[in-house]
């Protein structure tokens, strides 16, 4: 473990979480993956709406955004109304499709980006996604902009390492009925 990872590790175990109505949250949904996570698991679709009332917990909600991919048939359209309708904001982005056949559709740097921008204006930044990749954007927010960041997936499709390195995490495994729409209840 290097230092920088066990200062972290260190600070989080003398951390408790802040959670208090005047709090100032940004909200940031890897849409994909948690979709992917609830479809393999459940055989459902997620309730984004009840995850992000969850996640709020009864504080000051800065920013909610939802980052989508679109395909060329627009089926999405429906789907980015509901999410607009509770209150996410969607970024938008084609799906890309290479010459081989293999298809790509990834938010992770312009999500983190978005984070990082806004950091200055929240208290808390929450993170929808169990994406290992976002290990670096939570240290950085913890350590140079002084963020409690938070975390909401499904616990059996997130990086073990993710869960460790955030200050609170709700594994919506924990209650999937109440998350998850139209569930095959696979698991």
């Amino acid at each position: 473990m290097s230092v920088g990872r066990f200062l972290i590790k260190t600070i989080n175990n003398f951390m408790s979480v802040i959670k208090h109505k005047g709090q100032r949250v940004g909200i940031f949904i890897d849409t994909q993956n948690v979709y992917h996570s609830a479809k393999n698991l459940y055989g459902a679709r997620v309730n984004f709406g009840q995850v992000v009332k969850d996640a709020l917990d009864g504080r000051v909600l800065i920013r909610a955004t939802a980052y989508v991919i679109t395909t060329e048939s627009g089926d999405e359209k429906n789907f980015f109304d509901a999410l607009t309708k509770v209150g996410i904001t969607t970024k938008t982005k084609n799906l890309q499709i290479f010459a081989g056949g293999s298809k790509k559709g990834d938010w992770d740097v312009a999500m983190a980006i978005d984070a990082i921008s806004l950091s200055p204006k929240l208290d808390a930044v929450i993170l929808v996604t169990g994406d290992g990749d976002f290990i670096p954007l939570v240290e950085y927010l913890k350590v140079t902009e002084g963020c409690q960041v938070e975390l909401v997936s499904f616990g059996k499709s997130t990086s073990s390492r993710l869960i460790e390195t955030v200050d609170d995490f709700i594994d919506l495994d924990k209650n999937p009925s109440k998350y998850l729409i139209g569930q095959g209840h696979r698991r």
